[in-house]
């Protein structure tokens, strides 16, 4: 496939974790992939580009966005992974660190999904995938703007599905159970545990098998699946 016919996939918060992941599992498969972090990436590879973006600051969301549009003059797939935690008692929890949550969460997936359908309208045809958590459904104390943020993408996903299927362009999410990443690493273990304990399949989210339900979402054949939440963890 030549240069010009390559699909252009970008993933924001692709240093570590699932977004890192992502971005190699996309480069493996061909793709040409754009990745943005607030802190640069040691990522090095043929077909990849970084960019240093704040998700939630929408002047360099924009900036980077038209830089896509400018290089390769589409944009084929978002994988919307950015997004930070802050565990804690609603009662203990101050508004700067809600407010930051929120900012990163949902204000940032839903300026990068702004943007990118923008490029997908080019060509008629793109994929989105945002990330939900299970956090959402199993409803655990602890974590109420967390979920409450992931909800909001629950529905901006919904609604971005209706908005956008006019244009060829399909909006799904993703809930994972927890995963060992960065994000997961801070929590206590016996919270972690007691969490685990909730969902029917009672371990970690896989990295592998996180790929392969985004495979799924973003495949040429999968115009019939929008506007979709699937859980992983047999949460629901």
């Amino acid at each position: 496939m030549s240069e010009e016919q390559k699909r252009v996939a970008l993933v924001t918060g692709s240093r570590t974790g699932i977004g890192r992941y992502l971005a190699e599992h996309f480069l493996n498969s061909g793709l040409s992939v754009v990745g943005c972090s607030r802190t640069p990436s040691d990522l090095v590879a043929p077909g990849y580009q970084h960019h240093l973006v704040d998700v939630g600051d929408e002047t360099q969301v924009v900036e980077m966005s038209r830089a896509i549009g400018r290089q390769f003059g589409r944009l084929d797939i978002l994988i919307n992974n950015a997004g930070i935690a802050s565990m804690n008692s609603a009662l203990l929890t101050p508004l700067s660190s809600a407010e930051s949550v929120l900012r990163t969460n949902f204000l940032g997936s839903f300026v990068v999904a702004r943007e990118s359908a923008k490029l997908m309208m080019r060509h008629r045809t793109g994929r989105i995938v945002s990330f939900s958590s299970v956090a959402v459904p199993l409803r655990l104390e602890g974590e109420a703007i967390y979920a409450a943020t992931k909800s909001a993408v629950e529905s901006l996903t919904r609604v971005l599905a209706k908005e956008l299927v006019r244009y060829g362009i399909t909006v799904n999410a993703i809930g994972p159970a927890p995963v060992k990443t960065e994000l997961t690493r801070s929590i206590p273990a016996d919270q972690m545990t007691a969490l685990l304990e909730h969902l029917p399949l009672p371990r970690f989210t896989t990295l592998e098998e996180i790929a392969h339900v985004v495979d799924f979402l973003i495949h040429p054949s999968s115009d019939g699946v929008t506007g979709q939440i699937l859980y992983l963890g047999g949460a629901g």
